[in-house]
């Protein structure tokens, strides 16, 4: 009776070790994919007036601060590595973006990151501009948290700044569909991807921390 017993927990175990592998693996890819078939409709429409790159900022932001929270204040590694694949998966429709809007472009004049000119900003002609603000906005996070990685203030101030552009998410995108008075190119994936992310987050941190793990 007692073997019975001690196979059915091994296979309780195991299925619920099968179970939370492959809630992190739909943790890690399952934000992103909304915005694979954002990417097709726009590299086959070659229009990008449908989408807002203010929200490839905000989800940049957001996950450079949640990596920079993991240093301070270590969670799963699930989470750590879904940050790591968004932040690709947003420089990827930056990159495509600023391809097409330099194909479409007019006029010849060019804005840089380095112009520092506020009126401009997130708005500059080559891909080369985006990676340099990323790389400089996480050269000041990593300053800032090599120097005050001791203060909990510090670092909960991480990871709630981090949910709060998470909570904003949908915010450029209704203002670009508003001042557009349409929501043609917003592909209907990405304007419930964070809804859906939310609610994946939410599912996985519920099978990760479910009494048969914990045993």
């Amino acid at each position: 009776m007692d073997i019975e017993v001690g196979i059915q927990e091994e296979d309780m175990e195991g299925s619920w070790t099968l179970l939370s592998w492959l809630a992190s693996c739909v943790m890690v890819f399952g934000g992103t994919l909304p915005y694979v078939p954002q990417y097709q409709e726009i590299q086959r429409s070659s229009i990008t007036e449908g989408f807002s790159t203010c929200v490839c900022l905000l989800l940049l932001i957001a996950n450079i601060l949640r990596i920079f929270f993991w240093i301070g204040k270590q969670f799963e590694l699930t989470l750590l590595l879904q940050s790591v694949v968004m932040i690709i998966t947003m420089l990827a429709m930056l990159h495509l973006c600023c391809n097409i809007q330099h194909t479409n472009r007019v006029s010849t004049k060019q804005r840089h990151f380095t112009d520092l000119d506020l009126r401009y900003f997130w708005s500059w002609s080559a891909f080369e501009d985006y990676l340099l603000f990323c790389f400089a906005f996480t050269v000041l996070c990593a300053f800032l948290t090599l120097l005050l990685l001791d203060s909990v203030l510090f670092v909960e101030g991480l990871g709630s700044l981090a949910m709060l552009f998470d909570a904003i998410l949908g915010v450029p995108q209704l203002l670009q569909n508003f001042h557009n008075h349409s929501t043609r190119g917003m592909r209907s994936g990405a304007k419930h991807g964070n809804v859906d992310a939310l609610s994946r987050r939410e599912t996985y941190i519920a099978l990760t921390t479910s009494p048969s793990r914990q045993d």
